[in-house]
C-alpha cells in the first residue's frame, strides 16, 4: 500500500503550484500525473505532448484520447527531428530532452503557466538518465519525485485509479533502437516501430528490436524465452519481420536489459 504521506504530498505540491504544464509522454508516470493533478482543487493544467520523428505513434494517440475521456486541456506540438541528435550521439537523450522541454516551456509561457512539471519517479534519480540534467538545467520539476514516489507505488495508484496505462511496459524513444553515432533517417523510424508492433502482438509485450543496418536482435524478456522457442511462433515472426526489409533476424541470448545500446559508449 502506498503511504498516505506520499499522495498527500503530491498534492500538496500541485496545489501550491496554482497552474502548471505537465510532459505528457503516454507512459504510465506522466499519465498518472496527468490524472491526479486534474483531481487537485484551484489547480489550471494543461498536458503537452511534443510529438517527434523518433516517437512512437501509438503513444501520442493514446495521450490524446487519455486526456479527451479525462476532459484535460491537452496540445500536441510537433516537432522536426533536431539536429542535435539526427546522428544518434551517446548524449542523445540529454540533448533531446532540452529541445522537448523548450517546446512545452514555450507553450507553458504562452498560456501564462507558472510551472512545467514531468513525470520523472523517485526510482529514476538513481539510475542513468541523462535527461534529468536537461531537466535540472531548465528548471522542470517532478512532483511524483519530489514526493518521493517510486516506480512500483506509481503504478498501484494507476491502478486503483482505474488507469489502462497501470501496466504498461517502460518503454523509451526509437533512438534507443539504433547504435550510437547512426545517421538517423524517417523511413528507418518507422520500419523499426513497426518491428517492434510485429514484436508485440507475436505476444511478447516489453520486447525490444534493435535495428543494426539489414540486421534484427531482439531482446525478448526472460519469462518469455520458452514461448520463443516454438517454432511455429518463430517461424512466422521471422517472416514478418523479412517482410520489411530486413535479412536477418536473430535473438538476443541475454534477454532484454536497459542501455544495451550504451556498452560502446
Amino acid at each position: 500500500m502506498v503511504p498516505s504521506a506520499k499522495t498527500e504530498s503530491l498534492r500538496a505540491i500541485l496545489a501550491d503550484a496554482g497552474s502548471a504544464v505537465i510532459a505528457l509522454s503516454g507512459g504510465t508516470d506522466s499519465t498518472f500525473l496527468v490524472s491526479f493533478a486534474a483531481t487537485v482543487r484551484g489547480l489550471r493544467v494543461m498536458a503537452v505532448t511534443v510529438s517527434t520523428p523518433y516517437m512512437f505513434s501509438a503513444e501520442v494517440e493514446e495521450a490524446a484520447m487519455f486526456c479527451k475521456v479525462a476532459g484535460v486541456d491537452h496540445r500536441i506540438i510537433s516537432m522536426e527531428m533536431p539536429v542535435s541528435v539526427i546522428t544518434n550521439p551517446p548524449d542523445r537523450c540529454y540533448r533531446c530532452k532540452r529541445e522537448v522541454m523548450k517546446a512545452v516551456t514555450g507553450a507553458a509561457q504562452e498560456g501564462g503557466f507558472a510551472f512545467v512539471f514531468d513525470g520523472t519517479n523517485s526510482d529514476d534519480q538513481h539510475d542513468y538518465r541523462p535527461g534529468l540534467k536537461a531537466l535540472r538545467e531548465m528548471n522542470i520539476r517532478s512532483p511524483l519525485a519530489e514526493a518521493g514516489l517510486t516506480k512500483n507505488e506509481i503504478r498501484e495508484l494507476a491502478r486503483e485509479a482505474g488507469l489502462e496505462v497501470s501496466d504498461k511496459p517502460s518503454n523509451t524513444c526509437l533512438l534507443t533502437r539504433f547504435p550510437h553515432n547512426t545517421e538517423i533517417v524517417a523511413e528507418n523510424l518507422r520500419r523499426a516501430e513497426e518491428a517492434e508492433r510485429i514484436v508485440k502482438e507475436s505476444g511478447f509485450p516489453g520486447a525490444r528490436v534493435r535495428i543494426h543496418g539489414d540486421l534484427v536482435r531482439i531482446e525478448f524478456r526472460r519469462e518469455h524465452f520458452d514461448s520463443i522457442m516454438k517454432e511455429e511462433t518463430r517461424l512466422r515472426m521471422s517472416a514478418a519481420l523479412k517482410n520489411l526489409g530486413y535479412h536477418y533476424i536473430t535473438v538476443d541470448m541475454e534477454g532484454y536489459r536497459t542501455g544495451s545500446m550504451n556498452k560502446n559508449i
